[in-house]
């Protein structure tokens, strides 16, 4: 009984405890399994965060080797671009001292030059005046001999004279002195001509020398040129506005552009006047559009002058750009072109000196092709030959030296230098191309029409030119040819000897230049001829 009451009572205890136990078991288990999965999941996580951690270090180790890469890479671009440079530099430095050394080089081999030609010209000059002292010397002494030799045929013909003719002294007196006249006149030809061939052999280059430097210190072409500007005005009252309350519009108007304004009687008309053709254009346009705009004032004055100087530098600038264009001439300097430009508006003896240098290139060219020489040179050198015309009066010396010094200092060619210094013979021409400016220039200025002089002017200084050789005795026929610049006189060979047609040529020579004014010179040629015919039967 007893026994069984405790196996019900365990048996009951049992079957209260079981579920429990159970329910703790498996919660257990639960747990133990939710730990396990929880477990696995966490070392999932990290390993997945670690994963993720390894690419985003592989990804920014990669980034990090690339970035160095470019670093490199740009390192040495410029590392490299900066050794380009600097060799850049150092070779652009070495040509410059490679240049300056050849111009310094240049220069003094030059100088050396000049040295040596003055050196030598100083002794073949001693050499001369030594020679000229022995044969005046020479000279002296046969005069003194002839003079002694005259005197005893004087008192033997004047003796003889009175014993063969019975002539009173007086008259025998007069006889001699014509008989001495006509035989000194013969040995002073024979002495002149001698003189002046011995002149004409040894003394030519020197006194082209001082012919051509007389002749450019004198600055003719200055005197002859127009130097005033006339512009019509709509109606007198104009000129009041012109010259403005108490004179401040004229004053500034003068000021600005360095014209002077002549305002006189001439109705409904003004004058400008200046030697700077530029400066007297630039004032021409600017009072024509001020007139035809009306209001004068000196601000308006300011701005109209500012804006025709820009006219006139477009003006400038389009013409030389023609100019060379027409000519086939490259790689002029600005500065050049710009000097061509302005000759647009500077005259000479009345002829345009653009047009004139145009002429000169041309026919340069033209000169230069028949003699299988470099025809764009000789183009250029005729284009700027007269480039020193362009410049103001600031700049001293003759326009060829100025030009010259312009063309070497804008890195033109030796050849076109010494061709525009040598254009009027100052410097000695140092290739052919000098020598075709020459003539070139001496055409187109002498050609009948090219300088300021109208056909009857020119007819009438042609005519007079023939009558006064036409006037002495003994001429039989004159001809003026190459418009007036050669005289050719046809002398009578019974009237006038060989000796006696040098001392001529001298005498019509000097007729010319007293009664005659003319620009250049004018050769005078005496033709003497004597012709025996006779016939063989």
């Amino acid at each position: 009984m007893n026994y069984l009451i405790f196996n019900l009572l365990i048996s009951q205890t049992v079957g209260s405890i079981f579920p429990v136990l159970m329910f703790v078991l498996i919660f257990f288990m639960v747990g133990i399994v939710s730990f396990w999965f929880g477990y696995i999941i966490c070392i999932r996580i990290q390993k997945s965060k670690l994963e993720d951690a390894q690419t985003v270090a592989q990804k920014i180790i990669e980034d990090a080797k690339k970035d160095s890469d470019s670093y490199k890479k740009t390192a040495r671009l410029e590392i490299s671009e900066e050794i380009a440079k600097s060799r850049a530099d150092l070779e652009s430095r070495e040509k410059k001292w490679q240049r300056e050394m050849y111009q310094t080089e240049r220069k003094l081999n030059e100088r050396k030059s000049s040295l040596d030609k003055k050196q030598d010209s100083l002794s073949n000059k001693e050499r001369e005046v030594v020679k000229k002292e022995k044969d005046l010397v020479i000279k002296e002494r046969g005069l003194i001999a002839k003079t002694e030799k005259l005197k005893r045929e004087i008192e033997e013909i004047t003796s003889r004279l009175q014993r063969i003719a019975r002539m009173s002294t007086d008259e025998a007196k007069v006889e001699l002195m014509k008989t001495i006249e006509s035989e000194t006149k013969k040995e002073a030809a024979n002495m002149i001509k001698e003189i002046k061939d011995k002149a004409q052999r040894t003394g030519e280059k020197e006194a082209a020398e001082i012919i051509v430097s007389a002749i450019q210190r004198c600055a003719t072409d200055h005197t002859v040129e127009s130097t005033v500007s006339v512009v019509a005005l709509p109606s007198e009252d104009m000129k009041g506005r012109i010259i403005g309350r108490e004179g401040r519009n004229i004053r500034s108007f003068e000021n600005l552009t360095g014209v002077e304004i002549i305002i006189d009687d001439t109705p409904e008309a003004i004058t400008l006047s200046g030697f700077d053709p530029v400066r007297r254009e630039i004032a021409r346009i600017s009072m024509e559009n001020l007139v035809s705009d009306g209001r004068i004032n000196p601000g308006r004055i300011e701005v109209v002058v500012e804006k025709a100087k820009k006219e006139i530098d477009e003006i400038i600038r389009n013409t030389a750009e023609e100019t060379v264009a027409d000519m086939g001439i490259t790689s002029l300097h600005p500065e050049l072109m710009r000097l061509i430009g302005r000759l647009r508006y500077r005259t000479s003896y009345g002829q345009n000196v653009l047009q004139h240098s145009k002429e000169v290139a041309h026919i340069s060219g033209l000169m230069a092709g028949e003699l299988n020489l470099d025809v764009e040179l000789a183009k250029r050198s005729g284009l700027l030959h007269d480039i020193g015309k362009a410049t103001d009066q600031s700049i001293e010396g003759t326009h060829a030296i100025i030009g010259s010094e312009l063309a070497r200092k804008y890195g033109e060619d030796m050849v076109v230098v010494n061709a525009i210094a040598a254009h009027h013979e100052e410097v000695e021409p140092i290739s052919s191309i000098a020598a075709l400016v020459q003539a070139s220039d001496a055409i187109s200025g002498s050609r009948p029409g090219a300088r300021r002089d109208t056909i009857e002017a020119y007819l009438q200084r042609v005519d007079k030119l023939e009558r006064i050789a036409a006037q002495i005795d003994g001429v039989e026929k004159v001809f003026a040819l190459q418009a007036g610049r050669e005289l050719r006189v046809i002398v009578e060979p019974s009237k006038i000897s060989d000796a006696e047609a040098v001392v001529l040529a001298s005498d019509v020579a000097n007729k010319i230049e007293r009664e005659l004014r003319y620009p250049g010179q004018i050769k005078v040629t005496i033709i003497r001829e004597v012709r025996a015919t006779e016939y063989a039967k």
